[in-house]
């Protein structure tokens, strides 16, 4: 009876690929992503268990979730002329509802539960160009925390270097410092309520020297008037004693 196809979803799918130098140690990251309704319990093999460390290597992936496994390659002697014939193989099968014990379900599975997919490893050296480009990359990074950790030494110096007694002159200076922003802070407030009652009165003053032509040509045709009406008075005055006269 033929296998069940694989329900866990590879990435990548079929090969893994690590990138040199192989001096040290090189990992890739193989996602399993479960897009079923179920549980799926999983097992990472590989054809050469001595070169290689896989975290996790066996495990249970919840339904629709996905993991990371992370495949580390140990140090060797690399051969661009030799193949790699290694391989791994990513082993399934669907939890039970009631699973207390991994070990015990992978013991009693029947072989046409099993799912399984393969993957190839492929080693790859970088070429001249991305050689140097790390170097440089490399430089510029020590460089940079070279600097770093200087400066840091330096304010670390420069602190230790400082007693009680001139960290308290600091402290009163800069305290000294605040008080004198505040007090300017405040005289600018000042002069600025000067300014505005300045400018209120000379508003005042302008107001009333426009009002005050108006009053005095008032108070002038007032007094035009009154005598006028005085002269006419005394007009009819005199035209009446002149007739009694007569």
């Amino acid at each position: 009876m033929a296998r069940p196809e694989q329900v866990l979803l590879l990435e990548p799918q079929h090969e893994l690929k690590f990138r040199g130098p192989f001096t040290d140690v090189v990992t890739t990251a193989l996602k399993l992503a479960n897009p079923t309704d179920r549980n799926v319990c999983f097992k990472v093999k590989t054809t050469a268990p001595r070169r290689y460390c896989v975290r996790p290597n066996s495990g249970v992936i919840d339904a629709g979730t996905s993991i990371n496994v992370s495949v580390m390659l140990q140090p060797f002697d690399y051969d661009p002329n030799e193949k790699s014939k290694h391989k791994f193989m990513v082993q399934s099968l669907m939890a039970p509802p009631d699973m207390t014990d991994m070990e015990g379900v992978w013991k009693d599975a029947k072989p046409e539960e099993l799912m399984d997919s393969k993957l190839r490893c492929v080693f790859e050296m970088p070429n001249e160009n991305e050689k140097t480009h790390d170097i440089d990359s490399n430089k510029v990074m020590s460089s940079s925390l070279l600097k770093s950790e200087s400066s840091t030494l330096s304010m670390k110096s420069m602190v230790s270097s400082l007693d009680d007694g001139e960290v308290k002159r600091i402290m009163e200076e800069c305290k000294r410092l605040q008080m004198e922003v505040q007090r300017l802070r405040e005289e600018n407030k000042q002069i600025r309520q000067e300014d505005d009652g300045l400018r209120m009165r000379k508003s005042t003053v302008m107001t009333s020297q426009h009002s005050s032509p108006s009053s005095v040509t008032v108070k002038e045709e007032s007094l035009s008037i009154r005598v006028i009406a005085l002269i006419v008075l005394f007009f009819v005055i005199g035209v009446i004693v002149g007739k009694l006269l007569l």
